[in-house]
């Protein structure tokens, strides 16, 4: 039996004000559990959040050899070294991990094990044809369900065999896929990026003493990773997830008096697209304290209450910033002006519809919204509140990203709103509605 909705209804408190630390990074969390699964010894892991995202990793990681042990945010990692991965007892639920389970199914697929991947209903619906397709070509084998989907039977390649792929559209999930399997590839597995998306994966193999070399031809960014890999144990610090800070940071721009201090938040280059869209739209956005960690540019990112003006947000930035648009939807709907973002269609294949789902809890709240194929049109409310008298009732479509983004529209809102079911929050920011408590003006 599952568990009732969790409704909570989110109103204006006044000025937010204060610091607060933001989950670590999902994505470099992931990486770095699989390369210290990987590797041999013992690693340790600081910083890493808890979330329901991260501990299916590792409970997959587990199921197939690794041994791993939590201590609050740190955790230690004995790794089986490449190669190594057991054959797991049973089926390996991902939950609500779109990362972890593309990583993992490419991890697999070039071990010598038979492995059957699903995971949440959210998860089922999402397509693994992107991965399917240049693993088959290393000699991976798989039973997919109807429309390339979870569960998903992935049956290991031995030996498998090193491949050239240019990538038809930038996807950080299928290139980090494809690196997974090249680990345990004999010869050079070699990848071009017309356009670059997030590039955790070949910083963290790096790190680990994988042979990764980056470059570029012809204006197109070209990996090459050098199987069979030795990787070494390694003590990694997890920064703060660029994706987690912008929903307190936006509430900070758009709820008047407010100042806001984010620490340790990641800013590697191919994550800062929103940050630079909202600098754009007028953000008083600072990075101050900047500094390298483990490979990674970290820095504490100040947000003061900014009145911002719309603009059209460029295509060729969403890979810099696919997973922020629906908070990025909320800062346009107090702005000035109509904001326009385009080639989007892949935000209709995430946890929900986010285009649709986003458009029509704007429109609850009064916000006039153009839809189309693969782009969104918004014109904002030039700094008035969202919304009516009364809190207004807004469906979250089950996914972790519009409920906290539908949260910090009702903060910039007359009346407040309520959100259907704020559970699938717990698979990226468990402490959200915590943290934005504790910047309220009775903290």
């Amino acid at each position: 039996m599952s568990e009732p909705a969790d409704p909570q209804t989110f109103r204006p408190t006044g000025p937010l004000r204060g610091s607060l630390r933001a989950p670590g990074d999902k994505s470099i969390g992931h990486r770095a559990l699989i390369c210290a699964a990987m590797a041999v010894g013992e690693s340790r892991i600081s910083g890493l959040d808890v979330s329901g995202d991260i501990a299916a990793t590792a409970r997959a990681l587990a199921a197939m050899g690794a041994v791993l042990k939590r201590h609050g945010a740190d955790w230690s990692v004995h790794g089986v070294g490449v190669g190594g991965l057991l054959q797991p007892a049973g089926v390996i639920d991902m939950g609500n991990s779109g990362t972890g389970a593309r990583l993992l199914i490419g991890l697999a697929a070039s071990h010598t094990i038979e492995a059957v991947f699903t995971g949440d209903a959210s998860l089922r619906r999402r397509p693994m044809d992107r991965i399917i397709e240049p693993l088959g070509r290393i000699g991976a084998d798989f039973t997919a369900s109807p429309g390339g989907r979870l569960p998903l039977t992935v049956r290991g390649a031995m030996p498998a065999m090193p491949i050239g792929y240019r990538l038809p559209l930038p996807s950080a999930q299928v290139k980090s896929a494809i690196l997974c399997a090249a680990l345990n590839t004999p010869g050079t597995t070699r990848i071009v990026e017309p356009e670059p998306s997030r590039d955790h994966s070949e910083r963290m193999l790096a790190c680990f003493g994988a042979e990764i070399v980056v470059g570029e031809e012809k204006g197109e960014r070209v990996i090459e990773l050098t199987g069979e890999a030795d990787l070494t144990a390694q003590d990694i610090a997890i920064p703060g997830d660029p994706s987690s800070a912008a929903f307190p940071l936006v509430a900070a721009l758009i709820v008047q008096g407010s100042d806001v201090t984010i620490e340790n938040v990641c800013i590697n280059p191919t994550r800062t697209g929103l940050f630079d869209v909202l600098l754009e739209m007028g953000a008083d956005i600072t990075y101050e304290n900047t500094r390298d960690l483990d490979g990674e540019a970290v820095a504490d990112i100040r947000a003061r209450h900014s009145s911002l003006n719309a603009v059209d947000v460029p295509p060729e930035i969403a890979p810099r910033m696919i997973d922020e648009y629906p908070i990025l939807f909320v800062a346009a709907s107090i702005a000035e002006g109509r904001t326009e973002a385009r080639a989007l269609g892949e935000l209709r294949y995430k946890e929900s519809d986010r285009l649709e789902a986003m458009a029509i809890a704007l429109e609850a709240l009064g916000i006039a919204v153009e839809r189309f194929d693969d782009r969104l049109a918004i014109t904002g409310s030039g700094g008035n509140p969202l919304g009516g008298p009364e809190a207004v009732p807004l469906d979250a479509a089950g996914d972790h990203r519009i409920a906290m983004s539908l949260a910090i529209a009702g903060l910039a809102s007359r009346g407040g709103v309520t959100i259907d079911d704020m559970r699938p929050v717990a698979t990226s920011y468990p402490a959200f509605a915590a943290d934005l408590a504790a910047l309220g003006p009775e903290a």
